[in-house]
């Protein structure tokens, strides 16, 4: 389901629980650098693997049809990047349709003359359903990139699920606007590097799911990409903040977890941040003091 910025939604503190548990698989591998085809080749094939271990959804990593890559992609868009009406997501489109798994898949898009960074929807029919467009560009991202201007969330089997991309998981106000859409849990695909970006992740996620009693789940790179080394460790918390399942650092992996509707609810009746955000939403007025 497709929903624009302005159609009504329930606030959180009014948003139904799921009825059942929702299966998601983050998925992490090696991107061949700027070839569509065989990325899209291989996203269909982790579709149908996490399908037949029971997943409704699977979230794959930042661009990760064409790889990082910003040079090859802005050098070459025809080749790098996901046109509109673009064959070359056929495989990915037949894998959703055949199993009935959603997917939501990186990849840089061309609009007009721009490029953005994106994340393809794919609906359990094969439909790609729509696209979002990284809102927070990475400061080496401004010069390649425009931003997008509009937030997204889908509904599957009763879940709200808010998307992001990679930087926009650093800002709380963009996970903070997903669960005030009434989302209940915070996907993002991303890339993490080691050393710095691996403490980002293992900061950001945590904080994000437990600021907004959601689950939040992270698709990450493996190997070299656009000169990046990055950390692998796709992974999923829980409301709590507290680490459910977690990949491996430089592997090709598959990580399935529930997203549990009863363990949601306890979360949000233990930590009632979003009910009290939503009984206050208006910040108190602040005074500025001097000390001599």
């Amino acid at each position: 389901m497709s929903r624009t910025q302005e159609a009504p939604h329930e606030s959180a503190a009014h948003a139904r629980y799921p009825e059942r548990p929702l299966r998601i698989a983050t998925v992490q591998d090696q991107a061949v650098a700027g070839d569509i085809p065989a990325n899209a080749a291989t996203a269909a094939g982790l579709i149908r693997e996490a399908a037949a271990a029971g997943a409704r959804l699977v979230l794959f990593a930042e661009k990760f049809l064409a790889g990082y890559e910003p040079g090859l992609i802005s050098a070459d868009p025809l080749k790098c990047a996901v046109q509109p009406g673009d064959p070359r997501l056929a495989p990915i489109a037949e894998a959703c349709r055949e199993t009935g798994t959603a997917a939501v898949v990186g990849a840089a898009a061309q609009d007009g003359p721009d490029l953005l960074v994106s994340a393809f929807v794919f609906g359990p029919d094969g439909t790609i359903v729509t696209r979002y467009d990284k809102q927070h560009l990475f400061k080496t991202e401004q010069s390649y990139y425009r931003p997008g201007t509009v937030g997204c969330s889908l509904e599957l089997d009763g879940w709200r699920l808010g998307l992001g991309i990679c930087y926009d998981s650093g800002f709380p106000e963009h996970a903070r606007s997903a669960a005030l859409d009434g989302c209940h849990a915070y996907l993002v695909g991303a890339l993490f590097s080691t050393g710095h970006g691996h403490h980002e992740s293992r900061t950001w996620f945590p904080a994000r799911a437990l600021d907004n009693t959601l689950y939040t789940v992270l698709a990450n790179h493996i190997g070299v990409t656009g000169g990046w080394h990055t950390c692998g460790g796709s992974a999923v918390w829980g409301p709590d903040g507290r680490l459910i399942a977690e990949a491996g650092e430089d592997r090709r992996e598959i990580v399935l977890a529930d997203l549990d509707p009863a363990v949601l609810r306890g979360a949000r009746e233990a930590e009632t941040l979003l009910a009290d955000l939503a009984a206050h939403p208006t910040p108190a007025a602040r005074a500025g003091h001097v000390l001599a």
